[in-house]
């Protein structure tokens, strides 16, 4: 019995010796991985992906180098946007240093999937979803230029390739033309549909690497600490420029800005319409360029074309410099949009209604109309001092002489001017003695000198 305790002791002091040791090297390892160094930088991704977006995204990634981020997660609800652009922020994301989260908490729907495969990691929402990042045009209908979607393919299956992501799945989410199976969904992708993915059919896929609901999840998940999280906000002119370059807020600018100055140029006088009609012009470019969205040119191309339409009231050119202002002013607004679909419906709605506006204001204020300034208004009448003929009352009960035969109109010297005169009928000769009886318009009346006991008739 003596023995078996004996031998007992030694084993549970070899036993706890075990532990020791590998809580030694254990321990320490996890405690290390639990703390990572560097703060968990958030850039919400929640709008159209446009130009106004990847400076603000550019803005995101200087701050997080500046603080020394040691993760940045990339918080995603776009329904998509423009290639060009999404191209863009795309090597940004791959040229940073500092590692990417894209964290989908919601939807990242066409050019939205592309920013979340380029970055290192994918987690998802329960109730996100990832794909549908066929090319559509500005009417949502699909674009079959095979160039086009060829390329946009290959940035999609480069993107997935980049993370040993499937890129069979990354074509099917663009070329509707594909084929393609998913035994780990049971489910084939067949022609004329495009993959969009739940998060659980993109963890089970290899689309997302985890489901989390929120960054703070984010970051326990990659061993950042959750005390240490910052979300990038919008600056006060960042928060003004959104609202300015929303569609609805855009379209009443114009609006405003097409009214204003159409009644200030048809309908002058007023001053007050030309300017809040200027001031709503550089609301509208004014958003774009602090969004990013359009550049000095825009204003170039507005000022040309308000210069040219001007031009075009004094200036005769058989609305070559009129036809030249209205294309140099819709080509500086559409560039100054983030979508030329969008921005050519914003203008036609606000034209037709400025149009609408204009002509009711010229109708009630017709007087002010510049076309009166090609119009003669006054009546031309005798009481205030027009005649459309000379009239002669000053000659009458002056005498003079018959030059010519009056049988009865001649000519006859009055004073010392020749006039043409008439007779109420009767035949006078040359040289015959008369003097004016009367004057009926243009009509001069004489008679003989010989009847001149008779009153002449003023």
């Amino acid at each position: 019995m003596n023995k078996i305790k004996n031998w007992k002791f030694p084993v549970v002091i070899l036993i706890a010796f075990f532990v020791t040791l590998v809580s030694a090297f254990v321990q320490p390892q996890g405690i290390q991985a639990a703390a990572k160094d560097g703060a968990v930088y958030v850039i919400p991704v929640d709008q159209p992906i446009e130009r106004g977006l990847q400076k603000f995204m550019e803005r995101g990634f200087k701050e997080a180098e500046e603080i020394q981020a040691g993760l940045i997660v990339l918080q995603i609800n776009t329904p998509g946007g423009l290639v060009a652009t999404t191209k863009e922020i795309g090597d940004m994301i791959q040229a940073s240093e500092i590692p990417t989260v894209a964290f989908i908490n919601g939807d990242a729907a066409s050019a939205g999937s592309y920013i979340a495969l380029v970055s290192d990691y994918i987690a998802m929402s329960p109730a996100s979803t990832i794909g549908a990042a066929a090319l559509v045009d500005g009417s949502n209908n699909y674009i079959d230029d095979p160039k086009l979607v060829a390329t946009w393919k290959s940035n999609m299956q480069a993107a997935a390739e980049k993370n040993d992501r499937k890129k069979e799945i990354a074509g099917g989410m663009t070329d509707l033309n594909m084929v393609v199976e998913m035994p780990e969904i049971s489910r084939t992708k067949e022609k004329g549909e495009v993959i969009s993915l739940t998060a659980k059919e993109a963890l089970e896929v290899g689309y997302a690497d985890k489901i989390v609901s929120s960054p703070a999840e984010v970051a326990a998940w990659l061993n950042y600490s959750p005390d240490q999280i910052y979300t990038m906000e919008q600056t006060t002119f960042e928060k003004i420029s959104s609202f300015l370059t929303h569609p609805v807020v855009s379209t009443i600018l114009l609006f405003i800005g097409i009214a204003g100055i159409l009644i200030e140029l048809f309908v002058p006088g007023f001053g007050v319409p030309g300017i809040v009609g200027f001031l709503s012009f550089v609301l509208y470019f004014g958003g774009s360029y602090v969004a990013g969205i359009g550049g000095s040119e825009t204003w170039f191309l507005f000022i040309i074309g308000i210069a040219l339409l001007i031009s075009e009231l004094f200036v005769p050119s058989f609305g070559i410099l009129g036809v030249l202002g209205a294309g140099s002013l819709i080509t500086g607004v559409v560039r100054a949009a983030y979508d030329t679909s969008t921005a050519l419906v914003s203008l036609g709605i606000a034209a037709a209604a400025a149009i609408a506006l204009v002509i009711i204001v010229a109708i009630v204020f017709k007087e002010r109309g510049i076309w009166n300034r090609f119009i003669l208004n006054d009546n031309m009448t005798a009481d205030r001092g027009y005649s459309s003929v000379r009239t002669r009352e000053d000659l009458i009960g002056m005498e003079g002489t018959s030059v010519t035969p009056l049988r009865p109109s001649g000519t006859a010297v009055i004073g010392t001017e020749r006039v043409d005169v008439v007779t109420e009928g009767e035949y006078i000769l040359v040289n015959e003695p008369i003097y004016v009886y009367k004057v009926e318009g243009s009509r001069v009346v004489v008679k003989k000198q010989s009847e001149r006991e008779f009153n002449v008739v003023k």
